[in-house]
């Protein structure tokens, strides 16, 4: 990827001097690329516009970086195929006709991935119009616009809007670090270009317009690797039909393809944009280190009407008027006439100078109630717009909470616009843009939180039987169901820990008495039926039996009704339920596979009409109680259940953000479920239990072909933790870091000798942050690994060692590090440590691992040695080790 996106030698398959075709744009436009060699091929020139033309790829004198394919699609697989064998870095195919075009373009584009299966050779396309970057004077494509150079990268699925992004950016002095046009994305992908983008230093944020994510694990992962330092923008437009496909319970008719990509997004703290604009409106404002803590806005304003229609935009779009302290309300009057609105937006009046906004700003910015500042100016009194625009703008540089500003009217007003831009102010010429800008930096700062909640499965000595539930799927399975009845299903969720109603199974009415009278009136019968999924519809159940009379004659209506309207079903038997007499809220708590990004989990206002309220919010497991709580914040019904109405008793929050995590734990165990419906779960009495549960099986998974992704986000990985005994005897146990251990690695680094530092760290002394322990302990297991040593004392656990594999994207290899506690040194650990990241290391198909350790740690050097390690080179006190791992 590196050497392709930034090539020494080019080589142009389809070069041409005829006017008008694309292969003359391109080789134009190499040939005005920095110190960088063109080869054009085509077997029907001797020379084009004086470079000489080969035959061939194969002709070609040099190895080549970059190849850019512009040839009839027919025989574009077959230039590939001589480009891998000649060992060719990268290639992008601008050529057209191919899966678009239907059946036999796809058959195209699999004789393609063919070739790339046993070739390292990386492909960007086809149908694509190919990469420039300006900070490195590359146009590799066949655009005739030339960016400007700037720090913005832009991808973009579509080449016909990205044509259109690069002409409005240029009008515009927009400048770019990195275009590129990713067509049908055969091989390279959104993935590939983060990872790429991440670590490129002219890069500050990335806009991308998605038609579909391509690999979304791996998007995922690489998203998540850089959010939090480069801002990741999307434009996503529409809804699939995938996402319409027959579903078996209410979770996988409400969550479709639209409110997953929403949920993923969020998920690892990429923006989600629905207009072109604001593409690179939010890449401005996200940019910024001030984003705000909150939803509380305080508008400052001369204009009232203005001040009352961002107030509309900041409800309808859920944001809040921040509610002023008494001090902040005593500093306004000193400073404000005595006719001031005496309330938020604060209305500085159409007289005032820019004083007043000056003076108004910071009493806003000082509130401790207040997390951001909108100003809304309009061109009348005394204010001048540049003066004041310059004065506000010398406030806001040393404030640390945003600012955005509204400066309506024309050429006025366009000197206080530029001041404002040039101070990295965001500056819009309406109100509700801005407050639309405000709110994305918030949800945005809120995204990158969810970033370190990297939840875990359960502990292995409290992870609940699997197996036997394992093998009721596959008995229903075997039996040719997809679907367990309610009592399977209440039995699978009850041995998680998900607390259901009191029932029992009965076959005649006597039994259901019997059993009625065990559980206490009022009961609810239902009809049990292998043949029947949804019971209301054929009259399966009976809800209010209050005495035995009402339930012998329930019974006996129940079965007649189910035998009329689902004559040919078998009834096995009834349920009879505890009924809960007065039920404050009803739930939906479920899960559902998504064809993209696998399973996800759905919570909701629940009850027959569901789907009907929609309320509900999606989430992408595994789940801890802090991402579940977010889950519910999301909801209306979670509102209603904060402040409940009188006479209802709040609901224990806490008890429903474990049921959710529980069925997290479900999801993540069960790969063969494909849907769950838990719906009502009730709420009575603050207690929550579930009345309903269906569980439908994945046939494909049990089949060993599943259809869909199991999960895109790697869940703690368990398989790694195991017992060890140090050299002394001592017991540790070796197990992957989690985000909890925070305090524990802080102890670590704050306990060791600044020798062992610098055998770490290259440095005596380390300044310990928060930020800094947070990337230490809440990683992507996907792209890194960190195994500690954990040695439990009396009731106290500390970390007594480290050892970290960090991949490094697309190269096959990764690096290593390993830090022991001085106390430990000497007693086996660090050559545990490092034996265990070279398993891992294996595991993860890795071709070398490398590591840098300070010349004078002889204790290491000879721990490395044993274990195959080379010394490749030795400078500046520091030795160079690899490892091959072929």
């Amino acid at each position: 990827m590196r050497r392709m996106l930034d090539p020494n030698t080019i080589a142009l398959i389809g070069a041409t001097e005829t006017e008008g075709t694309v292969g003359r744009t391109i080789i134009e436009n190499l040939m005005r690329s920095r110190e960088r060699k063109i080869f054009p091929v085509n077997p029907h020139h001797e020379t084009i516009f004086d470079l000489k033309c080969y035959p061939s790829i194969e002709a070609v004198p040099e190895p080549i970086d970059l190849a850019i394919v512009a040839t009839p699609a027919a025989g574009v697989p077959d230039v590939l195929e001589q480009c891998a064998k000649v060992g060719v870095h990268g290639a992008i195919v601008v050529s057209a006709g191919f899966g678009e075009t239907g059946k036999q373009g796809k058959e195209l584009e699999k004789r393609i991935k063919k070739i790339l299966a046993d070739s390292p050779m990386r492909v960007v396309g086809p149908n694509c119009l190919g990469i420039i970057r300006p900070s490195v004077g590359l146009n590799a494509s066949f655009l005739s616009v030339e960016p400007e150079a700037g720090d913005i990268a832009l991808i973009s699925q579509s080449g016909a809007l990205g044509t259109g992004m690069l002409d409005w950016a240029v009008t515009s002095h927009v400048g770019f670090s990195f275009f590129a046009s990713v067509g049908s994305m055969v091989d390279v992908d959104f993935a590939d270009l983060v990872d790429f983008l991440g670590e490129d230093p002219h890069t500050r944020s990335i806009l991308i317009y998605m038609e579909s994510i391509g690999n979304a694990r791996r998007f995922m992962s690489a998203a998540r690797s850089f959010a939090r330092n480069k801002p990741i923008i999307v434009l996503k437009p529409g809804r699939y039909s995938e996402s319409a496909r027959a579903a078996l319970s209410h979770t996988g008719a409400m969550a479709g393809g639209d409110e997953v990509y929403e949920a993923a997004f969020k998920r690892v703290g990429v923006v989600r944009v629905h207009e072109v604009a604001d593409l690179f409106r939010a890449a401005e404002v996200l940019d910024s280190r001030r984003l705000p803590t909150g939803a509380d806005v305080a508008i400052v304003t001369n204009a009232g009407g203005l001040g009352v229609m961002a107030t509309d935009s900041i409800v309808e779009h859920g944001g809040r008027l921040s509610e002023l302290s008494e001090a902040t309300m005593a500093t306004l009057d000193e400073a404000l006439p005595p006719y001031w609105s005496h309330a938020n937006p604060v209305d500085v009046l159409g007289d005032a100078g820019s004083d007043r906004f000056v003076a108004a700003v910071t009493a806003c910015l000082a509130d401790p109630g207040v997390n951001g500042v909108l100003l809304i100016y309009t061109p009348q009194g005394n204010a001048r717009p540049d003066a004041m625009a310059k004065e506000v703008a010398a406030l806001v540089k040393n404030a640390r909470k945003p600012v955005v500003t509204v400066l309506m009217g024309g050429a006025t007003v366009e000197g206080g616009r530029e001041i404002f831009h040039a101070a990295g102010i965001p500056c819009y010429d309406t109100p509700e843009e801005a407050v639309r800008t405000y709110l994305g930096m918030y949800r945005y700062a809120g995204n990158l939180e969810l970033l370190y909640e990297t939840p875990a499965e359960q502990p292995i000595d409290v992870a609940p039987p699997k197996h036997n539930l394992q093998a009721l799927l596959r008995r229903v399975a075997n039996t040719g169901r997809t679907v367990l009845t309610e009592e399977e299903s209440k039995r699978f969720i009850t041995t998680y820990g998900i607390p259901v109603v009191e029932q029992r199974m009965v076959y005649t009415a006597e039994e259901a008495l019997d059993a009625a009278a065990k559980i206490g009136y009022p009961v609810v019968l239902k009809v049990v039926s292998h043949d029947i999924t949804h019971k209301s519809a054929v009259g399966g159940v009976e809800t209010g039996v209050c005495s035995a009379i009402d339930l012998e004659q329930a019974y006996a209506r129940m079965l007649k009704r189910v035998k009329k309207s689902a004559p040919k079903a078998t009834i096995e038997g009834v349920s009879v339920q505890k009924m809960v007499r007065k039920v404050d809220w009803e739930l939906i708590l479920g899960m559902k596979k998504d064809w993209q990004f696998g399973s996800v989990v759905v919570f909701g206002a629940g009850g027959v009409g569901a789907e009907g309220l929609a309320d509900f919010s999606v989430s992408l497991p595994p789940l801890n109680q802090v991402l579940a709580r977010r889950m519910m914040e999301e909801t209306r019904i979670f509102k209603t259940m904060l402040n409940p109405p009188r006479g209802v008793a709040a609901p224990d929050l806490g008890a429903l953000e474990e049921i959710l995590t529980v069925l997290s734990n479900i999801v993540v165990d069960f790969p063969e479920v494909s849907e769950i419906d838990i719906n009502p779960l009730v709420i009575s009495g603050g207690t929550a239990c579930a009345v309903d549960a269906r569980i439908v099986i994945d046939e494909s998974v049990l089949a060993g072909k599943p259809k869909f992704p199991h999960m895109v986000i790697t869940p703690y990985p368990t398989r790694y933790v195991a017992p060890w005994k140090l050299s002394d005897g001592t017991d540790i146990l070796l197990r992957p870091i989690r985000p909890e251990d925070e305090p524990m690695e802080g102890e670590l680094l704050a306990t060791v000798s600044s020798e062992t530092l610098r055998g770490r760290f290259f440095e005596n002394s380390v300044n310990i942050t928060h930020d800094m322990l947070v990337r230490f302990c809440n990683i992507d297991y996907d792209r890194e690994m960190a195994i500690v040593a954990e040695l439990t004392q009396g009731k106290k656990k500390r970390i007594i060692g480290v050892g970290r594999l960090m991949g490094e994207a697309d190269r096959g290899r990764g690096e290593f590090a390993v830090l022991v506690h001085d106390e430990f040194q000497g007693k086996g650990l660090g050559f545990k440590l490092t034996d265990v990241i070279i398993g891992i290391a294996q595991e993860k198909g890795l071709r070398e691992i490398n590591g840098y350790i300070d010349s004078s740690n002889r204790r290491m050097l000879r721990v490395v040695s044993e274990l195959g390690f080379i010394a490749e080179s030795s400078e500046d006190g520091v030795t160079t080790v690899r490892l091959d791992l072929h």
